[in-house]
């Protein structure tokens, strides 16, 4: 038997407005279990809206690395779509043989799928647990997986040339007197010093949504005694398009490659996960030839590994017009483990073309 194995099992998909479910039943588990397979993976599935956007999933009987292989590991894959990314909810579950639910776990934010990207829980349940119980949850050998996914946004459309992201991300659940409150200063209860400009703010606000702000304001901190917060490097026109964030949950304004950079940052800086996914897909969706290799910096540096792959992924594509930058010039000295990486990636593309930039790259 192959480690990719292709389980016989039965899929239906229910479809309301982006929100589908999938249901999986994988005959004979006990087996995958006990012989030690990789990974056995669904039917391929879509929901009617269109069926160009094409989804698996996958189960590790024996989990996906050393700290989950006493787990089952389940994980969520979009196989094709006709724009990337992807941004999507998911949630796990299976069933006992009272047909109630039973170990459910889902994503906590909204998260973007790249096209041959999974997500999903590696530790999703103790497979000794599993084995001592199977009367309850492997009636007839039988384990059936759940999956419901909600789709946030428009993905069928074509992508766009400018730093506006695909996704159009939802409100938060902020009223709109609470932005009125941000914009008209109401009610504030602290002071930022941004670039010589003063915003007041709403300590309350700030701190549920950056965990950086929470623990200005709960711990005995100078800001929280003063009620005033001093930020530097920080330009303040990033700054307001990261409070509106915080205050509306609106997309911010990315009308220019610089502008995005610095909200990455800015929302590195303060915790806010969402918005650096924001920036992460207006930055994949418009890479340059003169932008790719400090894109590649930011994405090294904010942890950002999707972003990365991209960059990586299109200095395959133009290797000698990269090469010629003089970024790239510069990250040769300044970031050489960086230059390490794009030509472990060349030679592993396996490219007839890449001779001057792999000299280079040997060279540095």
């Amino acid at each position: 038997m192959s480690g990719d194995l292709e389980a016989k099992s039965l899929g239906s998909t229910q479809i309301s407005d982006h929100k589908f479910y999938y249901k999986w039943t994988i005959s004979k588990f006990s087996l995958y279990m006990v012989r030690f397979m990789d990974k056995i993976t669904s039917p391929l599935f879509s929901f009617k809206a269109n069926e160009e956007v094409a989804w698996c999933l996958r189960v590790h009987p024996n989990g996906v690395d050393g700290e989950s292989k006493d787990y089952l590991s389940v994980y969520l894959l979009l196989l094709s779509c006709p724009k990337s990314p992807v941004w999507a909810k998911f949630h796990f579950w299976i069933t006992n043989n009272q047909r109630e639910k039973y170990i459910t776990m889902k994503s906590s934010n909204i998260v973007s799928f790249l096209h041959n990207q999974h997500r999903g829980f590696k530790k999703f349940m103790l497979r000794e647990f599993l084995l001592s119980h199977r009367r309850w949850f492997l009636p007839e050998d039988q384990l059936t997986l759940y999956c419901k996914v909600s789709i946030v946004g428009d993905c069928f459309s074509n992508p766009g040339q400018n730093m506006t992201p695909a996704i159009i991300y939802p409100r938060h659940v902020f009223t709109d007197d609470v932005e009125e409150q941000w914009e008209n200063s109401l009610s504030t209860d602290c002071c930022l010093f941004v670039g010589g400009q003063e915003f007041r703010a709403h300590k309350a606000i700030l701190a549920a949504h950056s965990p950086v702000f929470r623990a200005m304001f709960e711990h005995e901190m100078k800001e929280k005694l003063t009620n005033r917060v001093e930020i530097q490097d920080l330009d303040p026109e990033v700054f307001k398009e990261m409070m509106g964030f915080i205050y509306t949950g609106k997309v911010p304004h990315f009308h220019s490659y610089s502008m995005t950079t610095g909200v990455l940052a800015a929302a590195d800086r303060y915790g806010l996960e969402d918005l650096m996914a924001m920036c992460e897909d207006a930055l994949c969706r418009n890479l340059s030839v003169l932008n790719v290799t400090y894109t590649l910096f930011l994405a090294d540096l904010h942890s950002r590994k999707h972003l990365k792959t991209q960059a990586l992924d299109f200095i395959k594509l133009y290797p000698f017009e990269v090469s010629e930058t003089s970024r790239w010039k510069s990250m040769e000295e300044s970031h050489p483990h960086l230059v390490a990486e794009v030509f472990h990636s060349l030679t592993s593309a396996q490219c007839p073309y890449l001779e001057p930039p792999l000299k280079r790259l040997k060279q540095s």
